[in-house]
């Protein structure tokens, strides 16, 4: 069979991406660009300053994959670009730009889903075996999602509230730590002790949602009153006893899904999944229960265009092609994206 070159693009939040991948699984090029240090002052990402970083870098970084790959545009068979869900006004800088691309090569473009891609960013490394479980964490997305095949997509479970990056980013902010907080959580909680033991929100019985608002306001809470009474905060407990109340809801929830769905392979993935925390819980669970764990190297597990890619050949695969008229949306439920 010919080899299917797709470049794909990624701008859904603050990392300008652009890569092309060979087949769904073989990376020639991934650039990206990374905005952290422009959102380290507001504590967070400001819309509209990600989507002015968008527009000055996306030629940069669309040249630049092209040029690792050593491809010319004629040697392309697609372009993929994240559609949704996402800032808004980040999406639309990425979709003009592949759009465009699109057109003046007369290539036929791919619209993927987000989530999609950072599940598929594991087939990057290795073949999808299903059924499979796949935990999304990252800034924004908290999911469960079981699949039985290619691009078959069933929600089991999903954040009510914050997700669990966000939630992370807010208590690190709290505490006073520099934006993402999530590294900066992880780093202390290895040095700490869960002596805080800050609640747990399983919800419902047999749910697979999450919320952690709650454990948000506890953490704020605390830490407020601590420094009314003007106590000392040991910053490196309250890490640990977040961080532990949070791998407990993410691991119990995850294992309880893998039995009740009978399945053996699991996926985490997202932002989040770089959690040494998290991956090293799973990895004794793993072992314990006899699941097969796979996590994606860290630098699949944040924003990237490569694991777009890697949706977008399978996508080809089906012909599954949108027109110029395609929009942004900020936000598409995954059980829409499948089929």
């Amino acid at each position: 069979m010919k080899d299917i070159k797709i470049l794909a693009i990624e701008t859904s939040c603050d990392e300008t991406a652009a890569s092309v991948v060979q087949n769904g699984n073989k990376v020639l090029s991934n650039v990206v660009i990374s905005q952290i240090e422009s959102h380290k002052r507001f504590g967070g990402v400001v819309p509209e300053v990600a989507s002015r970083h968008h527009v000055e870098l996306i030629t940069i970084v669309i040249e630049e994959a092209m040029q690792e790959a050593n491809l010319k545009p004629e040697d392309l068979d697609a372009v993929a670009v994240t559609y949704g869900p996402g800032l808004i006004g980040a999406l639309l800088v990425g979709l003009n730009a592949a759009k465009a691309y699109a057109f003046a090569h007369d290539l036929p473009l791919i619209p993927v889903h987000h989530i999609a891609g950072h599940i598929y960013a594991n087939q990057l490394e290795r073949k999808l075996q299903f059924p499979l479980v796949a935990l999304i964490v990252s800034g924004g997305h908290t999911e469960l999602i079981k699949m039985n095949e290619h691009l078959d997509f069933t929600v089991l479970g999903e954040t009510r509230d914050d997700a669990v990056g966000e939630a992370y980013d807010k208590v690190a902010r709290v505490l006073g730590l520099p934006y993402p907080g999530g590294p900066e959580i992880d780093r202390l909680a290895k040095e700490g002790e869960d002596t805080y033991k800050f609640p747990r929100a399983y919800l419902d019985k047999d749910s697979y949602d999450f919320s952690f608002s709650g454990l948000k306001s506890a953490v704020i809470n605390t830490l407020h009153n601590e420094r009314q009474k003007n106590n000392p905060i040991n910053e490196k407990d309250v890490s640990r006893s977040f961080q532990e109340s949070v791998i407990d809801v993410l691991t119990e929830k995850t294992l309880d899904a893998i039995i009740s769905e009978d399945v053996k392979d699991l996926i985490v993935a997202g932002g989040v999944a770089a959690n040494s925390g998290l991956r090293g819980r799973f990895e004794t669970l793993s072992e314990k229960h006899g699941f097969n764990l796979y996590i994606p190297a860290l630098k699949y597990c944040t924003d990237n265009a490569a694991m777009i890619g890697a949706v977008a050949y399978d996508l080809y695969l089906k012909k599954h092609f949108a027109d110029l008229d395609l929009n942004g949306q900020n936000y598409i439920d995954i059980e829409e994206f499948s089929f």
